[in-house]
């Protein structure tokens, strides 16, 4: 299963690398990385997808408490929360499919940020699991490049569960 883990830690030079270090000794993957200041000044919010059972990531979050300017871990992956990501998206697009490839864009909200004779690229901003459905429209025209943030999140202060409320209009 895959994990969310939002860790603050001190703003300070070579913060990231201990953190990175620590899952390279252990043998794990990071499979998304996104760091960026905080609420607090001197302070950054690091947020990670990373693969593993319950018990391997409460090792883990051990593991990072015991690393010199982390300041709070949490797995946020089963608390309600905001996601979101970036993605730059540059797709083949000549005159003869030009107009449908902005069509599908425009349904994902996507924005088009550059134009060139043979390409377009595009903006998307949306939950990973956007970023999945437009990818997977798109590439039959095909993708030439595509450069994404890594999911960043913080837990909803209300409490409501979006996924939950999601299940709940598909089944009527």
């Amino acid at each position: 299963m895959k994990h969310t883990l939002s860790v603050l830690v001190e703003d300070e030079a070579g913060v990231l690398t201990r953190i990175a270090g620590l899952f390279a000794r252990r043998g794990f993957n990071i499979e998304s990385l996104a760091v960026g200041p905080a609420e607090q000044a001197g302070i950054s919010r690091i947020t990670m997808v990373v693969p593993g059972d319950d018990q391997v990531i409460e090792q883990l979050a051990k593991q990072l408490y015991k690393l010199i300017n982390v300041l709070k871990v949490q797995d946020i992956t089963e608390t309600p929360s905001v996601e979101r990501e970036l993605m730059l998206l540059k797709v083949n697009a000549d005159g003869a499919n030009r107009s449908e490839v902005v069509g599908l864009a425009q349904i994902f909200r996507a924005r088009v940020v550059d134009v060139s004779e043979e390409s377009l690229t595009l903006e998307v901003v949306g939950d990973p699991g956007k970023m999945v459905a437009i990818e997977q429209v798109l590439n039959r025209f095909g993708i030439t490049e595509i450069a994404r943030t890594g999911k960043i999140a913080l837990t909803r202060e209300s409490g409501v569960n979006t996924e939950y409320l999601k299940s709940l209009e598909s089944r009527v």
